[in-house]
């Protein structure tokens, strides 16, 4: 049952993860692709690092994929935060919105 699990775990973080990059090629302005960015390998990541706890089984294992996981939990969404803010300061185009 474990086996499946991580299995899972780790095919969803996988896809998760295939999915932020292909929103960075694909999407048309900054703004989006951050969007998709941080959304997507946020949680990938989350999934990995549960995978990785769940696969080793220790009680060390599990502290560090936490530890990992509250850190990038906290630097993903600011950068992404960041880009966006910067992307907006310098009025850099957005996908629909022509320059006033």
């Amino acid at each position: 049952m474990s086996d499946l699990l991580i299995l899972g775990l780790n095919l969803l973080g996988a896809l998760l993860l295939g999915l932020a990059a292909f929103g960075i090629a694909r999407l048309p302005d900054v703004l989006c692709r951050a969007h998709a960015l941080t959304k997507a390998a946020t949680l990938g990541l989350a999934c990995l690092l549960g995978a990785m706890a769940f696969a080793l089984g220790t009680v060390e294992a599990g502290f560090k994929a936490t530890l990992a996981l509250a850190l990038q939990f906290l630097t993903i969404p600011l950068s992404g935060h960041l880009i966006a803010r910067l992307a907006y300061r310098r009025d850099i185009r957005r996908h629909g919105h022509p320059r006033a």
